[in-house]
């Protein structure tokens, strides 16, 4: 894959820890990535206004336009943003990769997946799960001040994120051809209300479809 592809970050950013924790794996995807994959942070898109409303329409835009999306679900419950933004992108059929680095076990799932059962089973969706203290653990471990073991913890997370992503790239889409396509993304931009299909024009869509169409033939 030559192309840059962007990637929404769905998850938690309600506190220092969740800040600074998106902002370092979103810049070591990049880096590992050499480029090709480019985060999307909710945290840092401006808010041309303090509604609600239209913060949300302004996140599910980024979904609309993404070429993946990356799902934290870290926590005894899943953040329910996160979890609406999940099943948006796979209305659109965008490819995900779940991330779970929170060790405790969560849900109502006895031997599946460590968060509800109804966030579980969707196509082209990979998982990652990991006991992140085990992981600071082994980079702490290995000496070196805090740079140093940011650098290690990060870099191997970031590079088992970029696996998964290039494996659920190769997953066939569900939309096999355009004028499907045009009617998942025509009814995409109406059922959120409030304004959200007046973020694009029409020629903006036209020109989101194309680049949709043109990234997909590259595995199908």
């Amino acid at each position: 894959m030559s192309e840059k592809y962007s990637v929404y970050f769905a998850g938690d950013l309600f506190n220092h820890k969740d800040l600074t924790g998106n902002m370092l794996l979103a810049e070591a995807i990049e880096k590992e990535s050499s480029g090709r994959y480019i985060c999307v942070l909710p945290q840092n898109l401006e808010q041309s206004t303090s509604r609600s409303i239209d913060i949300r329409n302004n996140d599910l835009s980024k979904i609309v336009t993404a070429d993946f999306i990356l799902v934290n679900f870290d926590g005894t419950e899943l953040d329910s943003g996160t979890v609406i933004e999940f099943l948006f992108a796979k209305a659109l059929d965008v490819p995900a990769v779940i991330l779970r680095s929170d060790f405790r076990s969560a849900g109502d799932q006895e031997r599946g997946d460590p968060w509800n059962l109804m966030c579980s089973g969707y196509p082209r969706t990979r998982k990652l799960t990991l006991n992140a203290m085990a992981w600071y653990q082994e980079a702490w471990g290995a000496s070196g001040g805090t740079a140093a073991v940011l650098e290690r913890f990060y870099s191997k997370l970031s590079k088992s994120i970029i696996a998964e992503f290039d494996l659920v790239f190769k997953e066939p889409s569900l939309i096999d051809n355009k004028q499907m396509l045009r009617n998942v993304y025509e009814w995409a931009l109406r059922f959120p209300g409030n304004g959200f299909s007046d973020l694009f024009t029409k020629q903006e869509l036209e020109t989101l479809l194309e680049e949709k169409l043109k990234k997909s033939s590259a595995v199908n």
